[in-house]
């Protein structure tokens, strides 16, 4: 029996998986029960991928002896493998009141979670991993992972700081890290954590496919076509599956060959079999539904979406779908005028030293106009960031009722409010001498009394459109957040919500009487360069050539976090105006909602554009 012992374990080290496999077949025919045998078989079995006979062997070993936690361990991680979630967390549940809490064990329970689409109960385990096991590159990329997905952008980049350092990165570790770091607005670090793991297997194509959609999201189409060629070409490329269709669906849809995205969507949704992942093609689908005027089928499409969308909520962000759709109920709280009266504050920052604010509801054209001016040498601005609601949060810490007791904050708690606010924007933009801050962030209109209290000099852009082209964009629209994916379900949420942020917009405006400006996204783009003259004006800056031409600052700048990369690109045109017209039967039920601020900007509704 010994000896058929150390068969087995001397045919493992050499990786002879079959003579390990006959060794210990012989050896249990002699002691069926014997639990070092089962334990060597367990692991060869789940080595080469037989799951379900990992499983009966690891089953058969927490019978023998269920008081010991490895057993457990072993048997909750063949579960997951087998795609059974919920018993694999059993498992590991009887694992850990057994005593296991070791850095493999929240790993193994961690990914079990990600597999279950729950990312928060997977960064919360997965944390507790990379605490114990800090150099162990692969769970600080799932614990990054977590983070991103869970929106916590700040601690993903964290939990890759120095991971080019780190031991056993394995070349797909690396292209994986890289693309996350894309997906989290680094492309800079992105690119060469692709680039080494290309370089030490060219031919790999899982990191061919990565650095074709780092590629593709940094615009970069004519070299993203190329390598897509050397992929398809590659002999393995049959190994990714859908991905490598999902990617070529991408491309075609990029170059406006929608006849054939739409072909190649339609294959990978006849392939889908997880509803609740559906509308990661439903989406880019109905974009190129509408390029090619398949209006009805586009409207029916995106609604399919938002309902696919809406089962992978309950699993990623359960209280996100127990609240619901946003009621927005900030905008219910005001300033007390009485208090703004009182506001003190010996802040001496001049209009050029303080932020200028690109604010507006989403999906109104303030990319375009944040790209426009970033290309303006006295100008700079970073992605959007939150770091406006992070000056809020700590004016509530620091004792002040929000929005309607802010004459509470002392001169030292200002200060040091907007000492960090500037700490956090220089972690994301080096601002050059004579230079000046763009802080585009379209929903900051409802942080508006915490702006006029900080930066009471601060210039702010207000970018208007038509509010259907604005409602059917954001409809349109694959939005990660979970709290404004809901408010984006279906159009009279939508419009219920934008008729909330502007009527709250304009009380406070009349209240707080900030320096705005307000852009009418169509007169933009119609009359480009006296509008860009008008809002140089505004700034108080000189002319600058360069800024008629935004689309090649975007080439330029190279990764731009909003979804309007790939609009950006395209020199300025009057393209997206008016397209909500092409479902205005759809839009007849909100326009009573949206009527006061039509009437308020001189718009047109379904009525007056169904009479022409």
């Amino acid at each position: 029996m010994d000896s058929l012992k150390q068969t087995a374990w001397a045919a493992l080290e050499r990786n002879d998986v079959g003579a390990a496999h006959d060794a210990c077949a012989r050896a249990l025919n002699l002691n069926p029960n014997d639990i070092e045998v089962l334990g060597i078989l367990g692991f060869i079995l789940h080595s080469i991928g037989k799951f379900a006979d990992a499983e009966s062997v690891f089953l058969k070993m927490t019978n023998i002896d269920p008081d010991q936690g490895s057993f457990w361990v072993n048997l909750g991680t063949s579960r997951r493998c087998m795609g059974k979630l919920d018993e694999a967390l059993a498992a590991f549940t009887r694992a850990a009141a057994l005593g296991e809490n070791s850095a493999d064990f929240y790993f193994n329970v961690g990914l079990t979670h990600i597999d279950r689409k729950d990312f928060e109960s997977g960064r919360a385990v997965l944390s507790q991993a990379a605490a114990l096991a800090p150099e162990d590159a692969e769970i600080r990329y799932q614990y990054a992972l977590c983070c991103y997905e869970r929106i916590r952008t700040e601690e993903a980049l964290a939990a890759l700081d120095g991971w080019e350092s780190l031991a056993d990165t394995t070349d797909e570790l690396v292209a994986n890290i890289g693309l996350l770091l894309m997906k989290l607005g680094e492309a800079t670090r992105a690119e060469p954590a692709i680039r080494r793991a290309l370089a030490a297997n060219p031919s790999d194509p899982l990191t061919l496919l990565t650095l074709v959609q780092l590629l593709e999201r940094t615009n970069r189409l004519s070299e993203a076509e190329r390598q897509m060629s050397q992929l398809q070409s590659n002999p393995r490329s049959h190994s990714l599956g859908s991905d490598l269709l999902l990617m070529q669906a991408q491309l075609a849809q990029r170059n406006s060959r929608h006849d054939l995205a739409v072909v190649l969507f339609g294959k990978l949704l006849a392939d889908c079999k997880e509803d609740q992942l559906r509308h990661l093609l439903q989406f880019p689908l109905a974009k190129s539904l509408d390029a090619l005027g398949r209006y009805e089928e586009a409207f029916q499409t995106l609604i399919d979406a938002h309902a696919s969308q809406a089962q992978l909520l309950k699993l990623t962000a359960p209280m996100a779908t127990v609240r619901g759709a946003p009621t927005m109920t900030v905008t219910r709280f005001g300033v007390d005028p009485d208090d703004v009266f009182r506001w003190t504050d010996h802040e001496t920052s001049t209009i050029e030293q303080s932020p200028v604010f690109i604010v507006a509801f989403p999906r109104s054209g303030t990319t375009l106009l944040e790209l426009t001016l970033d290309a303006h040498p006295r100008l700079a601005s970073m992605d959007e960031q939150p770091f406006v609601q992070n000056a809020l949060d700590e004016m509530i810490t620091a004792g002040a009722q929000y929005p309607e007791g802010l004459a509470k904050l002392s001169q030292a708690d200002l200060n040091g409010i907007r000492a960090r606010y500037w700490q956090r924007t220089n972690r994301k933009v080096t601002l050059a001498p004579g230079q000046r801050l763009l802080d585009k962030n379209p929903l900051n209109m409802l942080r508006l009394p915490a702006i006029r209290r900080l930066f009471p000099n601060s210039p702010i852009l207000v970018a208007v459109r038509h509010p259907c082209d604005v409602i059917l964009s954001c409809f349109m629209q694959h939005f990660r957040t979970p709290d404004f994916a809901l408010l984006c379900q279906d159009l009279p949420t939508l419009a219920t919500g934008y008729r909330h942020c502007f009527d709250f917009w304009y009380q406070q405006h009349a209240l707080l009487k900030p320096m705005t400006l307000e852009l009418r996204y169509e007169s933009f783009v119609a009359d480009f360069e006296n509008q860009v003259r008008a809002v140089l004006e505004f700034l108080q800056l000189p002319w600058s050539e360069a800024m008629l031409k935004p689309q090649k600052h975007a080439q330029k700048k190279g990764f731009i976090s909003t979804p309007s990369y790939s609009q950006v690109i395209e020199p300025v045109n009057e393209k997206a105006v008016g397209r909500w017209r092409h479902y205005a039967e759809h839009f007849a039920g909100i326009i009573p909602i949206l009527q006061p601020l039509l009437s308020r900007w001189g718009y047109e509704g379904a009525e007056s554009s169904n009479s022409k």
